[in-house]
């Protein structure tokens, strides 16, 4: 019983070996594809810098604060989730060796997922002499669902070129054995009159020679790219 069990275990790698297949000798078509759409940027991060020193002292951290926290609540953001104290900091150091005034400085990041939005909110601050804001970056929260959906996409485009190839050798197409979805490129840039997002420039400019307008501030988004590539191998016959 011993013996034979032993021989079992011996023949089984033999058996399997000799049933793989070589695909390198199967006559195939071999083609790439890709699948391209833009989206929307619907996740918008900005950092908003308060900083005594922007008013020498004349406005604390804490009143700003107050006045961020107002201009969020008008326009319905909710501050326990769309925003966070990212850090704070005070120039104690500068103090110590030179004298000077101690002034703090907060820097809070807030989530926005509209572009018109954040050109209000970037409006409703400047009003509130709160001008130091960034852009972070911008996201599709939605695009691993979106990768999926163009791979497949892509695999049906493949199949349709492989298909006009092989009608045009009067041959028919097999199905697939092989496919290959490793590469999916993302793009996409902010564009506008405030790329940068930060107005704080506008206090250097004269009252009488520029007038703050809606227009000026606000945000557009270049929509983000994607593209799929797929390869994919079909028997042909």
């Amino acid at each position: 019983m011993i013996r034979y069990i032993i021989l079992i275990f011996v023949f089984i790698p033999i058996i399997g070996l000799s049933q793989e297949i070589d695909f390198s000798k199967i006559p195939q078509i071999q083609t790439k594809a890709i699948y391209t759409t833009e989206v929307t940027p619907d996740k918008i991060t900005l950092s908003i810098i308060l900083k005594e020193s922007n008013t020498r002292g004349k406005i604390s951290v804490e009143e700003l604060e107050k006045r961020l926290e107002m201009v969020l609540k008008s326009n319905n953001i909710d501050t326990k989730t769309q925003l966070r104290l990212v850090t704070l900091s005070s120039n104690f150091r500068d103090f110590f060796l030179k004298r000077t005034d101690v002034y703090k400085t907060k820097i809070y990041e807030l989530e926005i997922n509209d572009a018109k939005l954040a050109g209000k909110v970037l409006r409703d601050l400047e009003s509130q002499k709160i001008s130091n804001a960034n852009l972070l970056k911008t996201e599709y929260t939605k695009l691993e669902e979106l990768k999926i959906e163009l791979k497949s996409k892509a695999v049906l485009k493949a199949k349709k070129q492989a298909e006009q190839m092989a009608k045009a050798l009067n041959q028919n197409l097999g199905k697939a054995i092989f496919v290959s979805d490793l590469e999916t490129n993302i793009t996409g840039v902010l564009k506008g009159r405030v790329a940068c997002l930060n107005i704080r420039g506008l206090n250097s400019l004269r009252r009488a020679d520029y007038e703050l307008r809606e227009e000026d501030l606000e945000v557009e988004f270049d929509n983000i790219k994607v593209d799929a590539f797929v390869t994919v191998y079909f028997i042909l016959e």
